[in-house]
């Protein structure tokens, strides 16, 4: 069976999260499958004008390597993550600290910023939906948003996914 349409469910709204929707809807996208990313609760935030409040934080990520992007090979080798007891990990400025790490080893292995991924998926008609209860129930407005978003409720999700035949759905 072949799947011609996507829908992705993003939940998320860390910049570790940022990435798997954009990536994956960008390549169906490229690969001529009709795509929707269905953005809800945190997930909310990739699709705001300002991503500059996205970070990582270690601490909800138990499996993430830390490893450090910069400085000897010796050095970048060492996954700090088992090393570094979990108290650590809720130090004030660790969230900042892993944010500018990663966006670091973002830009040093060649990652699009995310910003580029949301641009790519828009030129590639990828569909936008942001779930209108979440953004009532957060108190945003519709102008917190990126241009091209559509303000829908679950059941047209549900409507562009409901074709089993030729729909495959990610939970993200």
């Amino acid at each position: 069976m072949s799947c011609e349409k996507l829908t992705i469910i993003a939940t998320k709204g860390t910049l570790d999260w940022a990435y798997p929707p954009f990536i994956l809807a960008s390549t169906a996208a490229a690969l001529g499958k009709e795509v929707s990313i269905f953005f809800t609760f945190y997930g909310l935030g990739l699709v705001l004008k300002d991503l500059s409040s996205l970070k990582v934080t270690p601490i909800g990520n138990p499996a993430m390597p830390m490893k450090m992007p910069m400085g000897p090979k010796w050095l970048r080798n060492i996954d700090f993550g088992p090393k570094v007891p979990n108290v650590v990990w809720q130090l004030p400025w660790i969230d900042n600290f892993a944010t500018t790490m990663m966006k670091k080893t973002i830009s040093n292995n060649g990652v699009a910023p995310l910003e580029e991924l949301r641009e790519l998926c828009q030129e590639a008609e990828v569909e936008f939906l942001a779930c209108q209860m979440t953004v009532e129930l957060f108190g945003y407005s519709q102008s917190d948003f990126i241009e091209g978003m559509e303000f829908v409720g679950a059941a047209t999700y549900f409507e562009k996914s409901n074709d089993s035949e030729s729909t495959q759905s990610l939970f993200i």
